[in-house]
């Protein structure tokens, strides 16, 4: 009997800074393991043979917390971006960015392009990692595109925002929200949500969210079909 698994599976890196601040370190140590988390939970969900995977590394909102901060944040992806790219390009996966760019640094952007390029032809696993991504914004955008067909199907939204539907939804940390993420594409998502803060996130953990994900009945709003 085949085990269900998700298409597109999307985790939401929560905990680097209460991770850092449980241990006396300063925040910026947190997101550092935090970096470390992401390369192991993209070789672990090669292995297992997903799909779809999509990281949620920066929301809009994020733009509220102190410049340095936000500063180390982003050279940390442009480190993970030199550090990976080969990396990935030789397991066979694809790696795109979501969410806008015309507010990040240079610099950032053309990490963030040359990384695509270069594992364009990448087709095991798909990465998407989410910088200065807001779905609401997202959402907006995709509406104001469809304005002038006011009979469109609710379909044609989803095909603008180009994105898989959410299967399995995954937060770290200990917090119990969406903040912002894939909320349209998370309409029928499962949802885990862990206390394990996302530095110490593990192929464990991952395996874990897999298999309670297989164990519930996933309906759409049907009714379960009759023994």
């Amino acid at each position: 009997m085949d085990v269900p698994r998700p298409n597109h599976t999307a985790i939401i890196l929560d905990g680097n800074g209460r991770w850092a601040e449980a241990r006396g370190r300063p925040r910026t140590a947190g997101h550092r393991e935090g970096a470390v988390a992401v390369r192991r939970t993209v070789e672990a969900a090669r292995e297992l043979t997903l799909r779809n995977l999509t990281l949620y590394a920066f929301s809009s909102d994020n733009w509220q917390r102190p410049r340095p901060e936000v500063n180390a944040l982003f050279a940390l992806l442009r480190s993970y971006l030199a550090d990976e790219t080969q990396r990935l390009r030789e397991q066979g996966i694809r790696l795109t960015a979501i969410g806008r760019r015309d507010r990040l640094p240079k610099s950032l952007t053309a990490a963030i392009e040359a990384a695509e390029a270069a594992t364009a032809s990448g087709r095991d696993l798909h990465l998407r990692i989410a910088v200065d991504y807001s779905s609401r914004d997202a959402i907006a955008r995709a509406a104001r595109r469809m304005s002038s067909r006011s009979n469109a199907p609710r379909e044609d939204l989803g095909r603008i925002l180009s994105m898989p539907d959410v299967d399995l939804l995954i937060r770290t940390g200990g917090e119990q929200r969406l903040s912002d993420f894939l909320l349209w594409e998370a309409a029928y998502a499962e949802l885990v949500f862990l206390t394990v803060p996302w530095p110490e996130f593990a192929r464990e953990d991952l395996q874990g969210a897999l298999t309670e994900f297989a164990r519930r009945g996933r309906r759409f709003g049907s009714v379960a079909a009759a023994v």
